[in-house]
């Protein structure tokens, strides 16, 4: 892995794209597909954290990525969480383009530095995001005259979180994700997010989840929720499907929704498949200052969490 320069929001030979993470403000498993996939309903919320893609062209085909590590994956305890990103055919960002790439009949290359700060294997969407944010700049590299919903359709076939991230904003993803339908109303919050030292695999996490039919129609009814009523009325309609099972293949998951309580926390969650919990905050500030208790804990010897990010909930400008 190579040093990268921090992003600077222009890049003078390419694009300079951002990739923020998410989170599962709700996340219900419905039923097993015949597919394999899992039918799932989920609203998700964009966050402020994000991964920095430059994009380069170039006259040989193929797609040349290099990584390195930034933020608080860059130094302290977060750095345990650098864990090796592929730089090969099998990282998303490069399956991502080269698919691109074959629908397009585009012949030519790119040059990607992906600069990581979203944790992997945490349930925060980073490697979706990824894929979806290099779509969209090979999009705009090789002058792809395409709607959102096409370049949306290419990130299906590359992982089913990808699609959410076109939405641009908060969204329900339905389906096995590739279904999304944007929502508005939701009240400015913030979110304090804690990653413990391992990720978990979405495979097994999701191979122990019992589905239940019960649970539809429990996005709908937390966007209405947090519209109306805010945090408090939320938290009915707040629950994770893929937390019971990720709490018997980590215990560490225990001790951070207890760590994240404890510093404040308003009924903490598991975001996605896990291992990253989160609390929602009222305001940054409010986040900032669990943040802040949280580390404080960590500093003194526990070791429930080794990142721990305050963040704004909306799509990073």
């Amino acid at each position: 892995m190579s040093d990268l320069p921090e992003a600077d929001g222009s890049a003078a030979d390419g694009l300079t794209v951002l990739a923020p993470a998410k989170l599962n403000l709700s996340l219900a498993v419905l039923a097993r597909r015949a597919d394999g996939f899992h039918e799932i309903e989920s609203l998700m919320v964009p966050v402020s954290l994000a991964d920095t893609l430059h994009v380069r062209p170039r006259a040989a085909p193929g797609v040349a990525l290099r990584v390195a590590y930034a933020g608080d994956l860059a130094r302290g305890p977060g750095a345990a969480l650098a864990r090796d990103v592929p730089t090969d055919g099998t990282n998303l960002v490069v399956r991502a383009a080269e698919r691109l790439a074959v629908e397009a009949g585009i012949t030519t290359g790119l040059d990607v530095d992906l600069v990581k700060r979203i944790p992997s294997g945490a349930g925060l969407g980073g490697g979706s995001s990824d894929a979806a944010a290099m779509i969209r700049a090979a999009a705009m590299l090789w002058q792809l005259d395409w709607t959102a919903e096409r370049l949306a359709a290419v990130g299906a076939g590359i992982g089913s979180d990808v699609p959410w991230f076109f939405a641009g904003g908060a969204a329900i993803a339905s389906g096995r994700g590739e279904r999304i339908e944007p929502v508005e109303g939701l009240p400015d919050l913030a979110a304090v997010i804690a990653c413990p030292t391992t990720g978990l695999s979405t495979a097994a996490v999701y191979g122990r989840c019992v589905p239940d039919t019960t649970r539809t129609g429990d996005a709908a009814r937390l966007v209405k929720a947090l519209a109306t009523g805010g945090l408090a009325a939320a938290v009915p309609f707040m629950s994770n499907a893929l937390e019971p099972p990720a709490r018997i293949l980590s215990p560490e998951i225990d001790r951070l929704l207890a760590a994240l309580a404890d510093a404040g926390g308003f009924a903490p969650r598991l975001t996605g498949s896990g291992s990253a919990c989160f609390t929602l905050a009222r305001t940054l500030a409010e986040a900032e200052a669990i943040a802040a208790r949280l580390a404080a804990r960590r500093d003194s010897g526990d070791p429930a969490c080794a990142a721990i990010f305050a963040v704004r909930c909306s799509w990073p400008a």
